[in-house]
């Protein structure tokens, strides 16, 4: 008898990965597909969504391929903020504008000092930026109104997905939640921020719970997918969301910490938790559930940026990582008095401001190549410290960060991060978090009896915070913190000279 399993299915952006699992929570198959990201012109962030939709459908066909029959379910997870104008068939026209896109920068300031700002954010639990759908509205009908106007629907990338797949737009509430359009309470569009961006719910799909599940039937989709029979897929929940999840963030005490190209801090509640100044994101796991946290633009990116830029190197490798965090272990915490502030590509969370830059501060003679690796890491971890700062201060002390992400692979980098927020780091899921955490949404809709939540609830690797460190971390934050303030005025004037 064939072992059933289940495909959970993480759509981000720069690659989709699809995970599979058996009730076991043992995982079987692992298949990834990247695209490219357009970048036309300064501040635009593009894709076309036909790229992602053939990712995804090189996972599955790969991954039923290497398992030699079909999965019983699979489970959605979805990078946010995407935004699509598409036609009654759900054809695009437009290209995908990505989260990280800054076109209506201007506008998020404008309705982020406005009367509404704050009636906005507690009722959608989305931070008022550029990254955000209702943004992304308003600079449309400002720029080009024809489109706006001629647009059927303005969905994600997941509702494009699902289109392919059912012919129907639906949006999960993870999805929803993010697009600053949603009342998170009422779970339904709220009508006062429609109003604002000057469109209907008819322009919008129709939200369900994150546990919603169709059947693959048409013969045609499931040939492209490499299916062999009719299957149920669960429209799953954000990449956030699913991340908590999939990484065991249940308990009030502790927080999921992902950093890939960018970086989030998030905690599990049972209600929203409001830091307006902050701006914290309350995004929804499902009815019940809140995700509330800040994310960062600057993770991975800076540390890819340091290499290229102090080695020469466009495409670093593995022996390029291995020299970087050499160099970082050959110098001793706090960079000789060099601080970095990794605003390469503006910053969110704690600050919400994309026309900042990034600094090197206190820089002296003896200062070498070392030093600077060392303080780009050391920035990245303080920055990622600030978020978790802010989120305590609206929810309550972390004892403990369950991490995943890319930077798994860098023990030096995990330690660095200890020893900067004085946490304890615990890895629960070796294996991509956001995909783990749509398979667990699916199993508790079609297999509760198997408790796959509680099979992958084991943490697999602790690393504890070095406290002599930390006391020297400790003594830096409070300089980092400072920093923002002290050269906000000098970072907006050089970028505006450098445009």
């Amino acid at each position: 008898m064939r072992n059933p399993y289940i495909v959970g299915i993480d759509i981000g952006t720069g690659s989709t990965k699809a995970v599979s699992m058996d009730l076991d929570g043992n995982v079987l198959h692992v298949s990834q597909c990247g695209y490219p990201t357009l970048n036309p012109e300064p501040g635009y962030s593009e894709q076309n969504p036909e790229d992602i939709w053939e990712g995804l459908k090189s996972c599955v066909n790969d991954t039923v391929q290497q398992m030699g029959y079909s999965p019983e379910a699979i489970s959605l997870s979805s990078a946010m903020h995407s935004f699509i104008p598409v036609d009654r068939d759900g054809n695009p026209l437009h290209n995908m504008i990505t989260w990280a896109d800054a076109r209506s920068e201007a506008l998020a300031e404008i309705l982020r000092e406005s009367a509404e700002a704050e009636f906005i954010y507690n009722t959608s639990g989305t931070p008022i930026h550029a990254m955000s759908p209702l943004c992304k509205l308003l600079w449309l009908k400002g720029s080009n109104k024809i489109l706006f106007e001629e647009s059927h629907k303005f969905i994600s990338i997941k509702e494009y997905i699902w289109f392919k797949l059912f012919n129907t737009f639906e949006i999960d509430y993870g999805i929803a939640s993010a697009t600053g359009l949603f009342d998170i309470i009422k779970l339904q569009w709220s009508a006062e921020i429609m109003e604002i961006a000057g469109i209907t719910a008819d322009k919008l799909s129709t939200p369900v719970n994150t546990n919603f599940c169709r059947k693959i039937d048409h013969p045609e989709v499931l040939s492209s997918l490499g299916l062999e029979h009719t299957l149920s897929v669960v429209i799953g929940s954000s990449d956030g969301c699913c991340a908590n999840l999939g990484s065991a963030v249940s308990d009030d005490y502790k927080a999921a910490l992902t950093i890939g190209t960018s970086a989030a801090v998030r905690v599990t509640t049972t209600a929203p938790v409001y830091n307006f100044k902050a701006m914290t994101f309350n995004y929804l796991l499902d009815q019940n559930t809140f995700v509330c946290g800040g994310p960062l633009n600057n993770g991975g990116v800076a540390i890819d940026w340091a290499i290229e830029k102090f080695i020469n190197k466009q495409e670093p490798d593995e022996a390029d990582y291995d020299y970087f965090f050499k160099q970082v272990e050959s110098t001793s915490a706090g960079s000789g008095g060099l601080i970095f502030v990794p605003y390469l590509t503006g910053e969110r969370a704690p600050i919400w401001d994309t026309a900042v830059t990034a600094n090197f501060v206190g820089l002296q003679l003896h200062h070498g190549q070392a030093h600077f690796f060392r303080a780009v890491l050391e920035g990245v971890c303080m920055a990622i410290n600030e978020v978790l700062l802010a989120v305590e201060q609206a929810t309550m002390p972390i004892k403990q960060l369950n991490i995943s992400g890319g930077f798994l692979n860098a023990p030096v980098w995990m330690q660095v991060l200890a020893n900067v927020t004085g946490k304890k780091l615990v890895v629960v899921q070796a294996d991509d978090a956001s995909a783990i955490g749509a398979i667990i949404l699916a199993a508790r809709a079609l297999h509760p009896e198997a408790k796959l939540e509680e099979k992958l609830s084991q943490e697999t690797q602790t690393i504890m915070p070095d406290y002599s460190q930390h006391e020297v971390y400790k003594k830096l934050q409070p300089v980092y913190g400072r920093l923002y303030d002290d050269l906000k005025t000098v970072m907006h004037t050089l970028k505006s000279l450098a445009l």
